[in-house]
């Protein structure tokens, strides 16, 4: 299946205890069907001081459920994503706006 959301997209989290924030996207399992936003769903984890580094409480970004992530468009609102073909090409497109996402 191919992937309507990939790394460095642009989203807006639709549902949870971030509801409506946006952040780019850092990493996507599609396995899981999960992705990890910037600055989203953050977790606070406690570590054990060593040698190399400190201890203490570090703030780190969970994984989100990709049907709770929707791309932003060029107006700043969430969107579907679907696909066509052009010159050839696969491409995403905007639902709302018809443009293309990835040229």
């Amino acid at each position: 299946m191919a992937a309507r959301l990939k790394k460095g997209d642009k989203v807006v989290v639709l549902a949870g205890k971030d509801k409506t924030q946006t952040g780019t996207i850092q990493s996507v399992d599609p396995k899981s069907g999960k992705a990890v936003v910037e600055g989203i769903n953050v977790s606070v984890r406690h570590t054990r001081q060593s040698q190399q580094q400190q201890g203490g409480r570090r703030p780190v970004p969970m994984p989100i459920e990709l049907s709770n992530l929707a791309l932003v468009d060029k107006n700043g609102k969430p969107t579907r994503v679907g696909f066509r073909v052009e010159d050839g090409k696969k491409v995403r497109f905007a639902k709302t706006t018809g443009d293309v996402i990835d040229a």
